[in-house]
């Protein structure tokens, strides 16, 4: 079993930059895929970013390529994401999630570990 939690949400103005934080715990995700989906009101929970095991695959969403990057630290048991150049259609609560696979997947369902998630707001 794999517990995962968010951090580093907040309210930032548009333009500027946040790093988001997801540290495991329970065993290590180094052998799990990893990644980020956020969901607004109203809205249905979307794909972010994605990273494989070993953190050489790297997929993102076209909203959000060339501005946010996934990284991981398997060391420390953490994910990120580096999120720049935030936009107003950037707020969203923030999830980290993990697949029992090394392989990355953009989809929902493929996803074993879920966290609470962290708050991003962003003002215009």
């Amino acid at each position: 079993q794999v517990q995962l939690v968010e951090s580093g949400g907040g309210l930032v103005q548009a333009g500027d930059s946040l790093r988001l934080s997801c540290a495991a715990s329970g065993r290590t995700i180094s052998m799990n895929a990893m990644a980020w989906f956020r969901q607004s009101p109203g809205k249905e929970r979307e794909f972010v970013a994605a990273i494989s095991a070993a953190g050489v695959l790297r997929n993102y969403a076209d909203s959000v390529k060339g501005r946010f990057t996934i990284s991981r630290d398997n060391a420390k048991n953490t994910i990120y994401l580096q999120m720049n150049g935030l936009k107003p259609e950037d707020t969203a609560v923030y999830y980290c999630a993990a697949r029992n696979s090394r392989v990355v997947d953009s989809t929902t369902p493929q996803y074993d570990y879920w966290g609470q998630g962290t708050q991003v707001t962003v003002s215009s």
